[in-house]
C-alpha cells in the first residue's frame, strides 16, 4: 500500500517537473537537463527491493530555487522592516533617512562618525545601557541623525521606536492606569528608544511627570535611550526647577551629550530655493 502511494507521488512529480523538450537520456540511462547537462534522475532501491529511478534537481533548478528563496527572504525582511518603521511611530519625513544621505559639513563630521560607531557597536552600548543626547540649535540635523541610527538598526532587525514626547503625551491622553502601563511596557520592550524634541512638550505638572516617568522607567529597564532637544547644555544643567532638574539628571546619567551647531539646514535650503527661484524669474 505504501509503495503504491509513493509510486503515484513519484509519477506526479516526474510528470509535472521533469519532462522538458531539451532533456535527454544519458549513457547511464538516466534523464539529464538539456540546459545545464546535470542529472534530473537518480536511482534508489524501491520497496520491492528493485532499483527505481527517482527525480532529482539538476544544477540550474537548484540555483533557480536558491534565487527564489533569497528573493522571498529579502521581501519578507523588507516587509518586516516596513512594519517595524510603522510600529516605531516614526514620522514619514524620517522613514528614508540614512547615513549615506546625511549632509556632511565640517561641524558635523565627527557627529556622523560617532553615530556610525554607536550603531556598529550597538550590542556593547546596549549592554552598558548607554544612550545619546543630541542638543543644539534648530535645524542642525539632530532629528535626522537620530532617524539614521533608527533606520540603520531597524534594517538589521534591531527593535527601535522613534517618537516624540508630544506624540507620546497625545497617545497617553485619557489612558487609565492599565493602558498607560501597557503603553510604557511597549516602549521599554524595544532595544532602543529614540525620543525627539525634548522640551517641546507643555510644561504642566502632568506632562513633566509623564516625561520623567518614561525616562526613569527606561533607566530602570537598563535599556538605552537617545534624545534630541533644542535646549542648550547650560539650560539643562542650570535649571532651578526641581521638576526639570530630576529629568535632566537622569538624562545625563544615561546619555552621552553631543552638541549640534552651525547654520540651520532649513535656512540654507530656503536660501538655496530663493536663489534658484530668483534665477528663474529674473534671468
Amino acid at each position: 500500500m505504501i509503495g503504491e502511494v509513493a509510486e503515484k507521488v513519484l509519477v506526479d512529480i516526474t510528470d509535472s517537473a521533469y519532462s522538458l523538450p531539451d532533456d535527454y537520456i544519458g549513457s547511464d540511462g538516466l534523464l539529464y537537463c538539456g540546459k545545464c547537462n546535470t542529472r534530473k534522475e537518480g536511482e534508489i532501491i524501491w520497496f520491492d527491493g528493485k532499483p527505481k529511478k527517482v527525480p532529482v534537481m539538476c544544477k540550474c533548478r537548484i540555483e533557480a530555487n536558491q534565487i527564489k528563496e533569497e528573493q522571498l527572504r529579502r521581501e519578507e525582511e523588507m516587509s518586516s522592516i516596513r512594519r517595524a518603521k510603522i510600529s516605531s511611530m516614526m514620522d514619514d519625513t524620517f522613514q528614508a533617512a540614512t547615513f549615506e544621505n546625511f549632509q556632511t559639513r565640517k561641524e558635523n563630521e565627527n557627529h556622523l562618525k560617532i553615530a556610525k560607531n554607536y550603531c556598529e557597536k550597538f550590542q556593547i552600548m546596549y549592554e552598558r545601557n548607554q544612550g545619546l543626547l543630541f542638543y543644539g540649535t534648530v535645524g542642525t540635523g539632530k532629528s535626522y541623525m537620530a532617524a539614521c541610527i533608527a533606520n540603520y538598526l531597524l534594517e538589521r532587525n534591531t527593535s527601535v521606536v522613534m517618537t516624540s514626547f508630544v506624540r507620546i503625551l497625545q497617545e497617553m491622553q485619557g489612558f487609565d492606569r492599565e493602558r498607560e502601563e501597557a503603553f510604557s511596557n511597549r516602549l521599554n520592550s524595544v532595544r532602543l528608544l529614540i525620543i525627539d524634541d525634548l522640551g517641546a512638550e507643555r510644561s504642566t505638572d502632568y506632562a513633566l511627570e509623564k516625561v520623567y516617568g518614561i525616562i526613569d522607567s527606561r533607566y530602570r529597564a537598563k535599556k538605552p535611550l537617545i534624545l534630541t532637544t533644542n535646549l542648550t547644555l547650560q539650560q539643562m544643567q542650570n535649571t532651578t526647577d526641581i521638576r526639570y532638574e530630576r529629568i535632566y539628571d537622569r538624562i545625563f546619567e544615561m546619555c552621552y551629550p553631543m552638541e549640534f551647531s552651525g547654520t540651520s539646514w532649513r535656512k540654507r535650503q530656503a536660501f538655496k530655493r530663493f536663489e534658484e527661484t530668483k534665477k528663474i524669474l529674473e534671468g
